[in-house]
Formats: structure tokens, C-alpha cells, sequence
């Protein structure tokens, strides 16, 4: 098939799916073009079977801000005609679907049909979608889709039951790539490359995010004092965004900055991954959980909080440990309790990575894209 695939293509769940699942339906022998204002930041440009299409943002003095859904809807028309693409396959309903929807009618004008996929990540319905300002055209954008599919269960539910969609909608689980996220086999290796962050007896622990509000990144910290206090361990934080200032001053008044280290926006996470013990997601939603995925494949768990779609990624007590949100202080002791019985977190370990491949690896979860695309082209 010939796919177009919109997404953000900055750091976050929605743009790294996107990018992932592109780059795996290249290796599967789809044609892939990307069409957005920037290239996907996972994308390194050299891909077999990828293109990448810039969506040109007018400057012209009277647009206070620049109309960038209309100038996306008019290249993903242009590109669609040019390239001859099958669907447009859009991350993030807004603004996306709707541009999409624009792209659709201005192609049926001259007697081409172009079906479009809507993908909910999260924040595109549970936070931005239910403002009043968007809900009527969000609402309506996922009605004119010619296929919605979920990340989750949890996203599903809250879709139908807040926008009063009546269209079914398919719930495709995000994936990872088994193969590049995976542990590192050789203890040694490992052991070495974990020294740049802490010795030999000392704990790692990792948060992973965009430090939007939502991450509860001040409890990462919060967490992590806990931790300390009873054991040897230092933390990394890899990501940027809004909160890590206050998370930097959080860590500097409860004296323990020099164990904790912010690393900045990170693209190779998956050589990170593998050297942690445990990683802390204290988010107060997740409609997923990409990073504890991609983390439970490199065969770490995750501590986590039990809300959206979590719980149907972590199994608690098996594969990772879920609590309410803020209660920091039994986030810390569960922590603490794996991190003190070594058998426990190498089944642990074990299970996540177990979990990873039997249920969520690239090789079953994009199959699954593969065929409802072909359903909704079969419906058009």
C-alpha cells in the first residue's frame, strides 16, 4: 500500500508511534510518506521506503497565527494526487482528522476518493478534545473518518462516552520493537556501561517524559528521596519540558541534586533503558504507558500509578507495581522492596520482558494495521 502518516513530530507517545509504525510498514514493503511541518525527530531521513513531505507555514503579516490546519490539508491533497496514496493515516485527532477531512472533500471535487484512519493517542480527546472549543469539530472529525482506532480499552470507553460517537472504533495497543529494546545480554558490558551513572552498589532508577504536568515529574523526585534515604542510588531523568525546573529546584531543596541527573531530550532511549533497575511513571494519567512498554522490554519494570490504560499493560505484582496517584510514599516502598529482593525483580524482569514480546511486540500489534487498513479500503 501507499500510506501518508501525519503526526506531531516532536517528543511524545503520539509522534513516536506514528514514526515507529512507519518505519516498521516500510520494512514490510508499504510505500510511506510523512507529511508534517518538521521530519519525525525518530526518523533519520536515510529509510528505505520513507518519504518526507514539508508542510510550507504562510508568514503573511494579516494571520496573527499562521492557519498551519489549512496549509496541511492542501499538502496532504497535493501529495495524495502526486503519489497516488491509498489513506492518510493521522496520529492525534486535532488537528489532524480534520485536515484530513478537508484533504478528503477537496480530492472527491475532482473524482478522487482518499479514505482517512484517525488514531486517539490521549490528550488528543481526555484533555484538548473536551474543551469547548474543540469538542463539536473533534467529535465531528472522528464521525467522518473512514476508520478510528484506540491505543487502549480505557481511551475507548472515554471516547465514546464523552463525544458521542457512534462510529465502532478498533482498539490497536501501541508496540515495541522487541529487537531494539531489549536487555543487554552481556552482564559485563552492562555492568561497564553502567558505571557513567552509578557504582557498582548503587540502585539506578529512570524516569522517561515530556515533563508536561500530567508526568508528575515533582513526585519522581519526591519518590526517589524516599529511596535514597534507604538505599545507595542515583537517579536519571531523560526528557525536557514545562516542569523540569521545578523538579531541578525540588531535587536542590531536599538536599539530594547530586544523585539525581538530568539528561535532556534523549533520541537512542533504548541503550538507556537497559542499565536501569526500575523505572517511576507517578503520571496522573496515562492512556498507555509507551515508556513503561519500552522499558518493560529491556526487561525493566516499571513502578507506576493505576489509572487509564495502565492497567492493561502492567500486571501488578508481575510484570511492574501500580499504586494511586501521589501516594509518593507507597510508590517509594514498593520501590524499595523490589530493589531489596534481588529474586523478586529478576522474575520480575523477566515477566516484563516476557509481556513485551507475547503481546505487544512490533511483529504482532502492526499486522493489525496492515488489516484494518485494508478493511477500510475494502469499505470504500
Amino acid at each position: 500500500m501507499r500510506i501518508g502518516i501525519t503526526c506531531y513530530p516532536t517528543y511524545g507517545g503520539s509522534g513516536v508511534v506514528a514514526t515507529e509504525l512507519g518505519i516498521e510498514l516500510a520494512h514490510l514493503g508499504h510505500d510511506v510518506h510523512f507529511i508534517s511541518y518538521s521530519q519525525p525527530f525518530r526518523l533519520s531521513g536515510r529509510e528505505e521506503g520513507i518519504c518526507y513531505h514539508e508542510v510550507p507555514i504562510s508568514n503573511y503579516p494579516l494571520f496573527e497565527f499562521p492557519p498551519y490546519e489549512l496549509a496541511l490539508a492542501s499538502r496532504m491533497a497535493e501529495v495524495a494526487e502526486y503519489y497516488d496514496l491509498d489513506l492518510l493515516h493521522v496520529h492525534y485527532a486535532i488537528p489532524h482528522s480534520v485536515s484530513a477531512l478537508l484533504a478528503r472533500h477537496m480530492l472527491a471535487k475532482r473524482g478522487r476518493r482518499l479514505p482517512f484512519v484517525t488514531t486517539l493517542h490521549g490528550t488528543d480527546i481526555t484533555l484538548v478534545g473536551m474543551d469547548r472549543c474543540y469538542l463539536p469539530i473533534t467529535s465531528h472529525a472522528i464521525e467522518e473518518s473512514d476508520g478510528v482506532t484506540s491505543i487502549s480499552e480505557y481511551l475507548k470507553r472515554e471516547t465514546i462516552a464523552h463525544f458521542d460517537v457512534t462510529r465502532p472504533i478498533e482498539t490497536i495497543h501501541n508496540f515495541v520493537n522487541i529487537e531494539t529494546y531489549a536487555p543487554i545480554a552481556d552482564e559485563q558490558a552492562r555492568a561497564k556501561a553502567r558505571l557513567h551513572y552509578a557504582k557498582p552498589d548503587e540502585a539506578l532508577l529512570l524516569h522517561l517524559s515530556n515533563f508536561r504536568a500530567v508526568k508528575r515529574v515533582p513526585d519522581v523526585i519526591r519518590i526517589f528521596a524516599q529511596i535514597a534515604r534507604e538505599t545507595p542510588a542515583q537517579l536519571l531523568l531523560a526528557g525536557d519540558g514545562p516542569d523540569r525546573s521545578a523538579a531541578e529546584w525540588l531535587a536542590h531543596d531536599l538536599g539530594i541534586h547530586p544523585r539525581v541527573h538530568f539528561l535532556g531530550k534523549r533520541e537512542s532511549v533504548n541503550e538507556l533503558l537497559p542499565l536501569a533497575d526500575l523505572v517511576l511513571m507517578p503520571s496522573e494519567l496515562e492512556s498507555f504507558g509507551l515508556a513503561a512498554l519500552e522499558a518493560m522490554a529491556c526487561g525493566v519494570p516499571a513502578i507506576a500509578t493505576q489509572v487509564g490504560g495502565v492497567p492493561e499493560l502492567i500486571d501488578d505484582g508481575v510484570t511492574g507495581r501500580l499504586f494511586s496517584v501521589g501516594d509518593v510514599s507507597a510508590m517509594a516502598q514498593g520501590a524499595l522492596e523490589l530493589l531489596g529482593n534481588r529474586t523478586r525483580l529478576d522474575a520480575m524482569r523477566k515477566a516484563a520482558r516476557q509481556t513485551a514480546i507475547e503481546r505487544f511486540s512490533a511483529a504482532s500489534i502492526v499486522p493489525q494495521y496492515v488489516r484494518y487498513y485494508q478493511q477500510v479500503l475494502d469499505q470504500s
